[in-house]
């Protein structure tokens, strides 16, 4: 790649992303990336603008990391992972004089905040508290299986315990005993309390300019943080009307002008949409991979064009193809888990691999004869995933129910 060094406004990327980097690249516009100090090499050897910098510092040391942008001419900043959505909210609002963009940032990484924040918009959620200690937890446990009048002997309801900043299912529990709570060390507090909702989950991915919303994909989940599917299954999608109204008036509560987000939403057979949660950067589960799998586009280079106020009414209509009509088919990813303790071999059956929508995976490989497996907290973290791309949205949830129990892991 070779340096883009002009005067121009620079974009800045907020975190370090191979797959951004590469996006705009492409793009006919200079670019500075924000980035851990660790990059720093691999900056230089191929030619990459790059600002080291730890995202665990202090928020108020960001007078530092915007004088710098300065004297790079950055114009917008760009946040690519939940730990960099509050240092590109602090940026944008010195860099754009708004100061109100850094307090936006700030409801979209505090998920107590942000669930309030919907329940005063009038947005459906579910019953949610801030738990401090485990006796948090048991009184809310108790209370939520109360209400539900469960008695002496019935299967308690499940509650869900999340830490308030992480991304996705890291740190995430769903407790439906007693004795899960004291699984939880203590150093996870505070958490985030919250009671199970019923429904099919999925995500919307909107890209969002000037306040409308621009392209809306919608996230089939087939099992959160394990697989889901792009474009969404025609029985999800026919519900595209409720849940494009629901998410306009998400970006009408949290007042959001630019960039991308990332809700989830429970769906009930009826139509009934609970909101779970938001975020304001790229998601995880390989979602932005499959949409540019089924679309054509790079949702990078959306991403970066919506975050520009400058971008132009024309530029993004020339971007975004049509919603659904245009996918070429169904593309789909399986999150694999060990479930054992030691790793001695990878098991992918012959006939997973044979299958038409079989694409590839990236499974773990262990570079000796066993190895441990670390330690998971909540849903813990996956070691492997594969791929798949097919035309039929049944056959690919199928797919996918099938092998979520297979033992990849050995």
């Amino acid at each position: 790649m070779e340096m883009k060094e002009n005067t121009r406004g620079k974009t800045a990327l907020i975190g370090w992303s191979l797959k951004a980097i590469e996006a705009i690249d492409k793009m006919d516009r200079p670019y500075v990336v924000v980035g851990p100090p660790e990059f720093q090499d691999h900056a230089d050897e191929n030619g990459i603008l790059f600002i080291p910098w730890k995202f665990d510092r202090s928020i108020k040391e960001v007078d530092e990391l915007y004088e710098k942008l300065k004297e790079h001419h950055a114009k917008i900043t760009v946040p690519i992972y939940e730990e960099t959505v509050e240092w590109a909210g602090a940026l944008n609002a010195k860099l754009l004089n708004n100061p109100r963009l850094f307090n936006k940032s700030m409801l979209l990484r505090d998920k107590g905040l942000m669930k309030r924040k919907a329940q005063m918009a009038g947005i459906k959620v579910g019953v949610f508290e801030e738990a401090q200690n485990k006796q948090d937890i048991y009184r809310f446990l108790r209370r939520v299986n109360e209400a539900l009048l469960k008695m002496d002997g019935d299967i308690n309801d499940p509650i869900h315990v999340k830490p308030f900043d992480k991304a996705g299912t890291v740190g995430h529990r769903m407790i439906r005993n007693p004795q899960e709570i004291e699984e939880i060390d203590d150093s996870e507090f505070p958490l985030l309390m919250e009671s199970h909702l019923d429904g099919q989950e999925f995500s919307c991915e909107a890209f969002i300019h000037n306040g409308k919303v621009k392209f809306l994909n919608i996230t089939e989940y087939v099992k959160l943080g394990h697989s889901n599917f792009v474009p969404a299954s025609p029985s999800l999608e026919e519900w595209r009307p409720q849940i494009k109204a629901l998410i306009e008036k998400l970006v009408d509560a949290f007042e959001i002008e630019y960039g991308i987000i990332h809700p989830e939403f429970f769906i009930t057979p009826d139509g009934t949409l609970n909101f779970g949660e938001v975020a304001a950067r790229v998601p995880g589960g390989h979602i932005f991979e499959h949409i540019e799998n089924v679309y054509g586009f790079s949702p990078f280079q959306g991403q970066i064009l919506c975050s520009d106020p400058d971008t132009t009414e024309e530029e993004l209509a020339a971007f975004f193809p049509e919603e659904v009509v245009s996918a070429k088919g169904y593309s789909g990813n399986l999150m694999v888990y060990p479930k054992v303790k030691i790793i001695e071999s990878v098991d992918i059956p012959e006939g997973l691999k044979n299958h038409p929508y079989y694409v590839r995976d990236d499974m773990f490989i262990p570079a000796t004869s066993k190895m441990k497996v670390a330690e998971r907290v909540g849903y813990g973290n996956h070691y492997g995933t594969i791929f798949f791309f097919g035309e039929d949205s049944t056959v690919m949830r199928s797919l996918l129910e099938d092998y979520l129990h297979h033992d990849f892991y050995r």
